[in-house]
């Protein structure tokens, strides 16, 4: 290897960790602003949504504890924050010179660190004690970002449960389980053998990266699991 190929390649890895770097504490920064706890404080008398309902600093428990209209903008900021969190991701990956990744891959990995640094500051925000929510409303601002046609799949999944069991955690729960394998399903079958558009390297990445939002996210509602394996779990009903 050359010193100039050397130099490149070193230029391109310092700027990808910078990127990385950055990323990850704007994203988490953001995550961190948990619209939950913010919005209950404001309608409900300065109340703690963490002391209130299932004590889930998330969108079902304001729902369920606050009213719909505070669960719908609770809903809708959270949504929109980790938007913004992964456009910063795709900013700051646009900006790295290519390197053995293509372009539009390298701008994939900053809207997975983006999306994954998000959810983990809303489930542990620093501004609210390290105490937040699930992540799912996160998880699926992210989803549309990283690819429309696993959110797709998913939505229309979790709908077809919700509608069916009016639980959310369940829809979620198998929801999110899927986006894993949705995401190696279209990444290795669509974008890797028919279109050659991606890597192999990359298919792997992604769906690990797929993975590890799941898992977290899971892990986050072993509460639920186990009320559904009891067979607790709150509906939500007609009035709601």
């Amino acid at each position: 290897m050359s010193f100039i190929a050397l130099e490149q390649n070193l230029h391109f890895y310092s700027n990808v960790w910078f990127a990385a770097v950055a990323t990850a504490v704007c994203a988490y920064l953001l995550g961190s602003v948990n619209f939950s706890i913010i919005i209950t404080r404001k309608v409900a008398d300065n109340a703690d949504i963490r002391a209130m309902g299932s004590g889930n600093a998330g969108f079902t428990n304001v729902l369920r504890t606050v009213g719909k209209t505070p669960a719908v903008v609770t809903m809708v900021l959270d949504f929109i924050k980790c938007i913004i969190a992964v456009v910063i991701g795709i900013v700051l990956f646009g900006n790295v010179q290519n390197g053995t990744a293509t372009h539009t891959e390298l701008i994939s990995y900053g809207k997975y660190i983006a999306g994954v640094f998000c959810i983990i500051g809303h489930m542990f925000p620093c501004y609210f004690g390290f105490k937040g929510g699930k992540g799912v409303v996160a998880s699926c601002a992210m989803i549309l970002m990283v690819d429309y046609r696993v959110w797709i799949i998913l939505c229309s999944l979790f709908l077809i449960i919700f509608f069916t069991k009016k639980i959310v955690s369940l829809g979620s729960i198998i929801g999110i389980a899927c986006f894993p394998i949705a995401t190696f399903c279209f990444g290795y079958f669509a974008d890797y053998k028919a279109a050659g558009q991606v890597s192999m390297t990359y298919v792997i990445a992604s769906t690990l990266l797929a993975l590890l939002v799941s898992v977290i996210v899971i892990v986050r509602h072993k509460g639920n699991i186990q009320r559904l394996l009891n067979g607790t779990e709150k509906r939500i009903t007609p009035k709601k």
